[in-house]
């Protein structure tokens, strides 16, 4: 019975924990992944460094996903 219990509440949380992840996530509302080619170079290789070129990117190619923000 211990156990059932333990795995229940493991569940639980493991739902909720992936529900509220989902609220920011855009992945179901597209159907690829990335927009294009620079898309997924920059979420792979460049969101640690984020410049004003690829900031103009992700407008002019209308990228999705959670912001980040450039700081000079």
């Amino acid at each position: 019975m211990k156990k059932l219990l333990c795995l229940m509440a493991f569940m639980a949380l493991l739902l909720a924990g992936c529900g509220t992840a989902e609220e920011r996530a855009e992945f179901w509302k597209h159907d690829t992944m990335y927009k294009n080619w620079d898309h997924l170079k920059f979420s792979w290789y460049g969101y640690e460094k984020p410049s004003a070129e690829t900031g103009q990117k992700s407008q002019e190619q209308d990228w999705w996903g959670i912001p980040i923000e450039y700081n000079p």
